[in-house]
């Protein structure tokens, strides 16, 4: 296509789609509250087309209920939503009770010892964002992981140095306050079963507790998970008794009982044991913050989502809002492929330079989520030819140790929730008498500006280390409403940068492709982050024709096994579908 041609296209497209965001929000100002049995504004399925080498095929299962649904990494916990919400509670209700019961059944990456973010969407129309994020220290300084050598040390990864001060209890027990409808033991209960009873270690628990066995077993962790110095065998039932006794006392006393008293006293000796800095005046102090969720449309469809100290809501909608301004083009095709690319390492670039805590760094987030500085960022795309990212040097890592859920109810309320201790089992560290792993989220600071962390991300002065500052992090739990302001979808994921990827895809899958929510999540991803400069595919992803349109358009392609671990839950005709990440461990419940 000639580029006269091509740009008139735009144009024309670039004026429907702000004419139907005008219409969407219009309709999301007037509509009425959603229920299940509501016929969603969306057009009919079409089917996926998958590259012949692809693992997974088109046409895939979802789970079906009518009224509500409860998607995790844990079927377990999925199953102790549905039971929060079948005694009478909302969306929020089992959102924490799901929160806490896979800090007993995913310990990998549900938790005590960390934090998170929720994006709540209530039937009567308000959102909100809860940042329940940790924060540093106050003994927490600029260098503190830089060696005598002037290079990066590894304990801002392994060890208590490496833990900010955890926020998910403090975050889910406001959650509830504000607008859950039972009491913290009410929500719980299924949560302290769970580690009372126990349950039984499946496959997937087992296989990450051999990845994570060299970590584990330097700290006090590998009494219980590695009796007799072997990983908990598939079959083995699980009891965690001293978490019991912890989350009982915070269901008898609330947060405070977590955040001081006792377990705040066996959290700070274990800092002492191994040269950590998190104090009693550090747990103490912390607390969670209510923000107003970032928003935009994409094709007419309003995106709700996560605002700083999060960067995947921003990023996200600055990348759809680029994306918004092409006309559509094929799944399959490599002229899609490219374009997502393009616009995904424009937003990382600003995502890795200008986002931090909003508390410390002016962040522009009503600039980058606008349709102006889409419009100029669009013009600086090629179509036919991959540009290339400022220079910086990195190595790129996914990883899948964060977890995220959502939870819809059968009055329409929805729950888009990412929790996570960083790496697979956190920095290693487990809390002596209390039964939780801690997290290593410190990593997530810029450590050192242009030296790529765990996840391979470069970045700026803007997310340095500082006392009582919340790390920037790439998680974006998501509610998407259709063109009449109901509910459509709610998801969520992990992965370190590729969440924000992740997220775009499935959401671009569902409104543009026309996928089941099956296909949605299974279909292959890539993803784009700026730096390094190379669009990573993952393997039977993309077939040899499109590599080599790809190839020949200037991009640098990196294969790997797996991106990213999503949850969703799909609003249809008559009910709710749920779909867990394939490429992992979960399940669909309701």
């Amino acid at each position: 296509m000639r580029r006269s041609v091509w740009r008139a296209s735009v144009v024309a497209a670039m004026i429907l789609a702000g004419a139907a965001c005008r219409t969407a929000q219009h309709a999301s100002e007037h509509a009425t509250p959603n229920v299940a049995t509501d016929t969603p504004h969306i057009p009919a399925r079409q089917p996926a087309v998958f590259p012949p080498e692809w693992r997974f095929q088109p046409g895939g299962h979802a789970t079906f209920a009518p009224h509500r649904m409860v998607v995790s990494n844990s079927m377990l916990a999925s199953r102790a939503g549905v039971e929060i919400m079948a005694r009478g509670g909302n969306a929020v209700d089992a959102a924490v009770a799901v929160g806490f019961a896979l800090a007993v059944t995913y310990p990998a990456a549900g938790n005590l010892g960390g934090g998170g973010f929720m994006v709540i969407r209530m039937a009567d129309g308000r959102t909100a964002a809860l940042d329940y994020r940790e924060i540093a220290p106050l003994a927490a300084t600029r260098d503190m992981y830089v060696g005598p050598d002037g290079q990066l040390t590894d304990r801002g990864l392994v060890g208590a140095l490496a833990s900010g001060v955890p926020g998910a209890v403090a975050g889910m027990a406001e959650a509830l306050r504000r607008y859950g409808t039972m009491s913290l033991a009410e929500v719980m209960a299924p949560a302290i079963r769970l580690a009372d009873e126990g349950f039984v270690v499946d496959s997937a628990l087992w296989r990450q507790l051999l990845a994570a066995q060299p970590l584990i077993t330097r700290f006090a962790g590998a009494t219980l998970f590695y009796p007799g110095g072997e990983a908990l065998v598939p079959g083995t039932r699980l009891r965690q008794p001293d978490l019991a006794r912890t989350l009982r006392a915070i269901a008898d006393r609330g947060p405070s009982a977590f955040y001081t008293g006792p377990i705040a006293d066996s959290l700070v000796a274990e800092m002492q044991r191994d040269g950590g800095i998190i104090t009693r005046a550090d747990l103490a102090r912390y607390r969670p913050l209510w923000r107003t969720p970032v928003e935009g449309t994409f094709r007419g469809y309003r995106v709700i989502s996560m605002p700083p100290s999060s960067s995947g809501g921003t990023t996200l909608i600055e990348a759809l809002n680029i994306l918004d301004g092409f006309p559509d083009a094929p799944f399959e095709s490599a002229t899609y492929k490219h374009l997502y690319a393009e616009a995904f390492r424009r937003a990382f670039v600003d995502r890795n330079t200008l986002l931090g805590d909003p508390a410390f760094v002016h962040v522009p987030v009503e600039h980058l989520v606008s349709r102006a500085y889409a419009d100029s960022l669009r013009a600086t795309i090629d179509v036919h030819a991959a540009s290339r990212s400022p220079v910086f040097t990195a190595s790129a890592r996914e990883g899948m140790q964060t977890t995220s859920y959502s939870v819809v109810d059968a009055q329409g309320n929805a729950v888009a929730t990412t929790t996570t201790i960083n790496s697979l089992f956190g920095s290693g560290v487990w809390v002596r008498g209390a039964g939780f792993f801690l997290n290593n989220e410190m990593d997530d600071f810029t450590s050192r500006p242009g030296v790529p962390n765990q996840f391979g991300l470069v970045q700026g002065e803007a997310n340095a280390i500082a006392p009582g500052k919340r790390m920037l992090s790439a998680m974006a739990p998501t509610i998407v409403l259709d063109p009449d302001g109901q509910l459509l979808l709610v998801l969520g994921a992990a992965g370190g940068p590729t969440i924000i990827t992740a997220v775009a895809s499935v959401t671009i899958n569902v409104i543009e492709h026309r996928m089941s929510l099956a296909d949605a999540v299974a279909a292959p991803r890539i993803h784009h982050q700026a730096w390094p400069d190379s669009l990573t595919y993952e393997r039977g992803g993309l077939d040899s024709a499109t590599i080599d349109s790809l190839h020949a358009m200037g991009h640098r392609l990196r294969e790997v096994r797996s991106l990213t671990n999503l949850n969703a839950i799909m609003r249809v005709p008559g009910g709710y579908e749920g779909v867990p990440e394939p490429r992992a461990s979960g399940g669909a419940a309701g």
